[in-house]
């Protein structure tokens, strides 16, 4: 699981904790992509009129696989942890 999370940190893939609403993952994955927050989170209301269903399982997923800003920030500052 932790090789899975650094990976991803790797990618800048991290969840935002100060744009955050829910869990931060769209303001995360807007960041990576260049993108706002809510343009981010537009896109992903109207994908879940085209594609019903899959984000309802995705979000959560990346919820729980993506780490935080917090534990990215500590680990870099404390890399012997």
């Amino acid at each position: 699981m932790e090789k899975i999370r650094t990976s991803l940190a790797r990618q800048g893939l991290v969840r935002s904790t100060d744009r955050a609403i829910i869990g931060g993952v769209c303001a995360g994955v807007g960041r990576r992509l260049g993108l706002t927050p809510w343009v981010t989170r537009a896109l992903f209301v109207v994908t879940l009129f085209v594609i019903p269903g899959s984000q309802i399982l995705v979000y959560p997923l990346l919820w729980f696989l993506m780490p935080s800003e917090d534990s990215v920030e500590a680990a870099t500052a404390y890399p012997s942890r």
